[in-house]
């Protein structure tokens, strides 16, 4: 039984799967498996897979329909013996070091639920991702992590896994699952991981185009978490209050004529 397995749905993300899977393979601590989960691609994703199943027996490999990325994590998930769960995108890239720093850690406190490590952009974009500090009350508002963060898989089990009703926000869901009874998050503070940004996302253009999407993922994360959200925020009434305050004055904001020269000449920087 190895340590960690990782798992990777790929669905038609045959062109960045090898460099991934290399990273993979490069890892300094040796003791993981890696199952690959395709997600009913129609690319060449079954043919890059095959060359890493048949070059490290560490490397599996199943196909399934496509049904979606918590689903195709399920499955993976289901079908590892490992301790330890590491999430990875089949189109980002891991220090060589990532488990050879995480794993000690891990086992020298059994408390932490939730690992991740600083995480930089590389593609269309090369920052340091500046994500929320941790607490369970920034969670419940906001993700604090990225969906490539390791757990033990024994609290998936205890979890139910990912929810599959979810389309986006289901890493979101699944860490206040996990953090909701207590329980450490640790974050390793180095870049060890590395998040490709493309050019164009459709989910997030879906975010902007399609209101009733996004906000509906959120409603159903809150009715689904409502004894959490309760507890930490017993006056929710006026955190909403202060929500569209901080609303309203941001809408102010936009319409003042210097932050509309500033918005241009961010974008001909960025261009």
């Amino acid at each position: 039984m190895s340590k960690i397995s990782i798992i990777v749905p790929c669905y038609n993300q045959a062109s960045f799967l090898y460099e991934a899977l290399n990273s993979v393979y490069n890892q300094t601590f040796k003791d993981w498996k890696c199952i690959i989960v395709n997600d009913g691609s129609t690319d060449n994703t079954e043919e890059i897979a095959s060359i890493w199943v048949q070059k490290d027996e560490r490397f599996k490999y199943v196909s399934k329909p496509n049904g979606g990325l918590s689903r195709a994590r399920n499955k993976g998930i289901e079908i590892s013996n490992s301790k330890y769960i590491f999430p990875f995108d089949a189109d980002d890239k891991l220090h060589p070091d990532y488990l050879e720093k995480a794993i000690p850690i891990l086992e020298n406190d059994d408390a932490i639920e939730v690992l991740t490590s600083k995480v930089q952009f590389f593609g269309v974009k090369e920052n340091v991702y500046q994500l929320p500090t941790y607490t369970f009350e920034t969670l419940l508002l906001k993700n604090c992590f990225i969906a490539c963060s390791v757990f033990k898989k024994e609290s998936y089990l205890k979890v139910g896994g990912y929810d599959e009703n979810l389309k986006s926000f289901e890493d979101w869901d699944f860490w206040i699952s996990v953090l909701k009874h207590g329980g450490k998050a640790y974050v390793i503070d180095e870049v060890l991981y590395y998040y490709r940004k493309h050019e164009a996302n459709s989910l997030s253009n879906r975010f902007y185009t399609d209101g009733d999407f996004y906000y509906g993922l959120y409603d159903y994360v809150y009715k689904k978490h409502i004894d959490s959200y309760l507890k930490a925020f017993p006056n929710f009434i006026f955190v909403y209050k202060d929500y569209l305050r901080l609303k309203a004055f941001n809408e102010k904001v936009k319409k003042n004529m210097l932050f509309k020269i500033y918005a241009q000449f961010k974008k001909m920087f960025k261009k």
